[in-house]
């Protein structure tokens, strides 16, 4: 079986696009374009595939035995209504079924980048999307064509430095976290687990060039040209592909040279080191001696004592890519500083963050951001290109967000602009997505701590990417929450313990959530927010509303035809995450089985922090996120955030 896709969303006939498994070698998903193959999710060895399927609504399966293999899935939530379909663009997507809206909701689509599309680097090639450029020939490999490479076209790819000639001293090189090379052979054995037992299967036929072991209780061998390769951040699976014997010996014979030569450069870098760590543009930030200097204040970001490999970009390079940071360029300024939209001469489109002289932010905000958004991939993140550092400047590529932030769009509209209801529970839903990839499923378990509407970035389909993580912190092992003598924040976002007792945690994060769900269904900003009959804030009068049994009352009145409960369950929601008390919050991933499910009963809300009314009005807003540089600080102080000192 297989889906085809319809050829557009009014027209049933067949389309060109359909996803089907191959069962002719390890088990993959295929995706094609006609003949073509255009995507494959990766072959699964029995454990797990090479790309890994996360999923919060249902658990994907491969089903092996002696007459059939196929795709399977558990839902997670048996009493909805789910389906799969291919849509007409051929992207394979999740569908559940909303009896309030009376149609289907896409809840899971596969996502791809650049290093996605089927064999982006060519015959040996390994694709990167987390470097630029993406493609890169494995040790031992050289680029076909140098001069196509040199002009970023890497369809040639890559061929062996040294000829093959199937002699008893060629070895195999081991390759770590990739995506499994397409056109492999499955030797079943029942027996045959081990890598020495596949590495003798490879070894006995002069055409195999590569091996992997397959929990499945094989060994899976490729002969001729490995195509379709991708380097992996998690995940993934170990490759091992044959070598001359050259590529060995030229590293055992010259081994005493090199001890000599790692002597001989200790000794060169203590006499010149300062002069060239002062002149050298780099991305190696983070050192173990500079966390402990930057331990006498806040306890230090806690950052990763490891280097940082990210794409260097010259400063000529961005200067050129932003018309010379025209101020016909600029698309925004926080308190990082200003932010450029640029082209680069291979024509993708950066957005270049350059850090102000003047900024309420500097160098440890910066290291802080290159080390954590370098490490993280989630489709609502933002992706980091690179960086510039070039004497005194410092910036950040990012990937260029078309739609901006989410606050042009829900702050001051009209209804020309305004987003619907269907979009605004879209971002709201994918906001949860990527803070529960920071809280529990990332490598590292991470508070924003400056979430708001303004760090919500838009792609080109107004799906939301979370961006600034100038002031986020890593916690370590076991650890839960943090005390710090600097508070760092948005008024208006800050849960109360941090800004009284400088005390975060996860919780800080799901009450800087709730605020933005109640800004979103509201179209009104919390510090900003005024009403005739009280001088509450946006989360005062939302609690004001609830308990007077009138919450519909809160949703923005530019949108029309709203569904009922859906809205009602995310003011609940909203007004969950805002409690006063941390206990009290939800964890994301309640939120986002609370957000998901009809039939999910949802707790009651108690009161949520700084419920009081303002003394005085609000002066003009700011959105600098610093509360410890008063030249910066947000002027959205009210009496609110002073009573909530007592």
């Amino acid at each position: 079986w297989k889906l085809t896709s319809w050829n557009s969303s009014q027209d049933p006939s067949t389309g060109i696009f359909t996803y089907e498994l191959d069962p002719r070698r390890l088990p993959q998903v295929l995706l094609h374009e006609g003949k073509d193959i255009v995507y494959r999710n990766g072959p699964w060895d029995g454990v797990r595939p090479s790309v890994d399927q996360d999923n919060l609504f249902f658990k994907a399966i491969f089903i092996v035995n002696e007459t059939h293999i196929y795709f399977t899935f558990d839902d997670a939530d048996n009493s909805r209504v789910t389906r799969f379909w291919l849509n007409p663009s051929g992207s394979p997507e999740q569908l559940r079924w909303n009896n309030e809206r009376g149609e289907w909701v896409s809840i899971y689509a596969v996502q791809r980048d650049d290093c996605d599309n089927f064999a982006r680097c060519g015959h040996n090639g390994i694709c990167d999307s987390s470097v630029t450029p993406i493609c890169h020939c494995p040790t031992g490999f050289v680029p076909k064509v140098q001069e196509e490479w040199d002009a970023m076209d890497f369809g040639s790819g890559c061929v062996l430095k040294t000829r093959l000639n199937c002699s008893a001293s060629e070895g195999f090189k081991k390759f770590s976290q990739l995506k499994l090379p397409y056109g492999s052979d499955f030797k079943v054995n029942g027996t045959v687990v081990r890598k020495q037992d596949c590495e003798l299967i490879c070894r006995s036929a002069c055409s195999c060039v590569a091996y992997a072991v397959a929990w499945l209780g094989g060994c899976v061998v490729w002969s001729g040209e490995l195509l379709d390769m991708k380097s992996l951040s998690d995940g993934g699976q170990d490759l091992y592909i044959r070598m001359a014997a050259s590529e060995f010996e030229s590293n055992n014979g010259k081994s005493i040279a090199v001890i000599i030569s790692v002597v001989l450069g200790f000794l060169l870098f203590c006499l010149v080191g300062g002069y060239l760590i002062y002149m050298r543009t780099s991305c190696s930030l983070i050192t173990q001696e500079e966390t402990t200097v930057n331990s006498n204040e806040d306890q230090g970001p806690i950052l990763l004592e490891e280097d940082v490999d990210l794409p260097l970009f010259g400063l000529d390079t961005i200067a050129n890519a932003t018309n010379n940071f025209s101020s016909i360029n600029k698309i925004g300024e926080g308190g990082f500083g200003p932010v450029y939209k640029g082209v680069l001469s291979s024509g993708q489109e950066i957005a270049v963050k350059r850090l102000s002289k003047d900024s309420g932010q500097g160098l440890v905000e910066f290291k802080n951001e290159v080390t954590l958004i370098s490490k993280l991939q989630h489709r609502n993140l933002i992706r980091l290109l690179g960086c510039c550092i070039h004497r005194e400047e410092r910036m950040l590529i990012y990937e260029f967000m078309p739609k901006k932030s989410l606050d042009l769009y829900i702050f001051n509209q009209t209804r020309e602009t305004t987003l619907n209801w269907k979009k605004r529970f879209d971002i709201i839903v994918g906001i949860a997505r990527g803070l529960l990839y920071l809280h529990r499923d990332s490598r590292l378990r991470i508070i924003h701590r400056d979430l708001k509407a303004s760090n919500i970035l838009l792609d080109s389909e107004i799906n939301p990417k979370i961006s600034d993580f100038g002031l986020a912190r890593i916690l370590r092992g076991d650890q839960t929450d943090i005390n710090t003598k600097r508070v760092i924040g948005t008024y208006g976002y800050m849960s109360p313990e941090y800004i009284v007792d400088g005390h975060f945690s996860v919780k800080s994060d799901v009450f800087s959530f709730g605020v933005i769900v109640l800004e979103i269904v509201s179209g009104r900003k919390n510090t900003r927010f005024e009403h005739p009959d009280h001088n509450l804030n946006l989360l005062g009068h939302a609690w004001k509303i609830w308990v007077e049994g009138r919450p519909m009352d809160l949703i923005d009145v530019l949108m029309e035809n709203v569904p009922a409960s859906e809205v009602l369950r995310c003011i609940q929601v909203g007004l969950l995450c805002v409690q006063k008390h941390p206990e009290d919050r939800p964890l994301m991933s309640s939120v986002l089985l609370m957000l998901d499910s009809d039939n999910v009963s949802l707790p009651q809300p108690k009161q949520p922090g700084f419920y009081v009314e303002r003394a005085f009005t609000e002066l003009a807003d700011s959105s600098s996120s610093s509360l410890n540089k008063p030249s910066h600080v947000s002027t959205d102080v009210t009496v609110t955030i002073l009573q909530g000192r007592r």
